[in-house]
């Protein structure tokens, strides 16, 4: 009876063109590919199921078929299948021989579902707000999120040890493919973005890679819950899924997408590298700007010490001056004084006893001219006092200890040498610093 069931059924579905999702797919040891073939209504709920089989030599070139556009037959898989229903008597139940599978039926529902969620995420305004975000000048702590035990988490930790950096990463595993995969990513994702906000910035970015693989194998990131919490997340999001050809809805709203993830790891090393260029960049100036710095003061204690000789050679010639002034107004009082008692004398033999009178009214005259004539010398005194009380304060402001006062120094090495060329001392010579509130001993580090 059962062949007879078989041949019934056999010639009613000869060469039948059947769509469906696949579900629990498993190979056998000879090759075969058993599945169930089912179609879902509302909800997701299951309306229709049948079971499926491909055998070994179909299975094959289906698979030879597939792979051309990096497709499989994995559950969850939306297929357009061609084949023959079977009645299988030992089981007692019918399954569908699949000897034929349409990939672009699952390239255009893919593209079609792709375009539906890329549309409905630009609609809330997600499809670029993770690439608004700043990324950190100096990415040294970064998520990741990968599978634990994949090539991927070992080739992108490989690549920053051997940078020399010191980067930290805070490592949630996740399934990278599978029923599983679409969970575990969105809650990785949700929980480094916890620990950022609990510890306040914790990690600078995350990363989320995988080492590649087919179309089938990367479609849990063409789902829209991943992409939302990618789009969501508070920190940049990288991605390096390892699809040289296609990119997923999760690299589409990522903050920036490399095919691999060592790609990626390059990029975080490079960016790194960049900022601590530009660090030496900026010392470089400010040691080029002290020593231009130094160079002026050296310049200016120069010409204070050129100066110096000239104020004590003023001073000097000031001094003589005064001195040959004083001797000066000596000799021309001394000689009025003589003069004064001459005329005096001869005053006074003249005029004699016949006038005595004008005689004594003139005898106080010699101390009024003796008066004069020092008031007069007191006064050129005074002249040449005032020059060289100038000249004296010119030279206090020109002296060593005012310029150093003014906040310049005298440096000296071990043997009293000063110092006016970075090149006249050597990393651990010891220098002498004078300033004008002491000195101050050091130890060369670094030149």
């Amino acid at each position: 009876m059962t062949e007879e069931i078989r041949e019934v059924v056999g010639d009613s579905f000869d060469g039948i063109w059947v769509v469906g999702e696949v579900q629990r797919a498993r190979a056998s040891q000879r090759g075969h590919l058993y599945f169930e073939l089912v179609e879902k209504g509302r909800a997701d709920r299951i309306i229709g199921k049948i079971d499926a089989v491909i055998w070994h030599r179909d299975h094959l070139r289906v698979r030879r078929t597939l792979s051309a556009s990096s497709q499989e037959v994995v559950d969850g898989q939306q297929i357009r299948c061609w084949g023959q229903v079977d009645f299988y008597g030992p089981a007692g139940r019918l399954q569908l021989v699949v000897r034929d599978v349409d990939p672009l039926f699952t390239l255009g529902l893919l593209e079609k579902r792709r375009r539906e969620i890329l549309a409905g995420l630009a609609k809330v305004g997600l499809l670029d707000r993770n690439q608004q975000l700043e990324l950190a000048e100096v990415p040294l702590r970064v998520g990741l999120v990968t599978s634990g035990d994949s090539a991927a988490y070992h080739d992108f930790l490989a690549s920053l040890v051997e940078s020399g950096f010191g980067f930290s990463v805070q490592f949630v595993h996740a399934s990278m493919q599978g029923s599983e995969a679409e969970k575990q990513v969105v809650a990785a994702l949700r929980s480094l973005a916890a620990f950022e906000s609990a510890a306040g910035h914790a990690v600078d970015v995350i990363v989320l890679i995988r080492g590649g693989g087919s179309r089938s194998d990367l479609a849990a990131f063409d789902s829209r819950r991943i992409a939302e919490a990618v789009a969501r997340s508070p920190l940049p999001v990288l991605t390096g899924l390892g699809h040289e050809i296609d990119e997923s809805i999760a690299d589409r709203v990522s903050h920036t997408a490399f095919k691999t993830p060592t790609k990626v790891a390059e990029f975080l090393i490079e960016r790194v590298a960049a900022a601590e260029r530009s660090l030496a960049a900026c010392a470089a100036a400010l040691r080029h700007l002290a020593g231009e710095r130094l160079q002026q003061a050296e310049l200016s204690m120069r010409r204070c010490e050129r100066l110096a000789p000239v104020a004590r050679s003023r001073l000097q010639s000031a001094t003589r001056m005064v001195d040959h002034h004083a001797q000066r107004v000596g000799q021309a009082s001394r000689r009025r004084l003589i003069e004064a008692d001459r005329v005096a004398a001869e005053l006074a033999g003249r005029m004699g006893a016949s006038a005595p009178r004008l005689v004594a009214r003139h005898r106080d005259r010699p101390d009024q001219i003796a008066q004069r004539l020092v008031g007069i010398a007191s006064g050129r005194v005074r002249e040449s006092q005032a020059m060289l009380n100038g000249v004296a304060r010119l030279c206090a402001e020109l002296s060593p200890e005012k310029v150093l006062e003014r906040g310049f120094s005298i440096t000296r090495d071990r043997d009293n040498n000063i110092v006016r060329e970075p090149s006249r001392v050597q990393p651990g010579d010891r220098i002498v610093t004078t300033l004008a509130g002491g000195r101050l001993d050091s130890r060369v580090e670094k030149i």
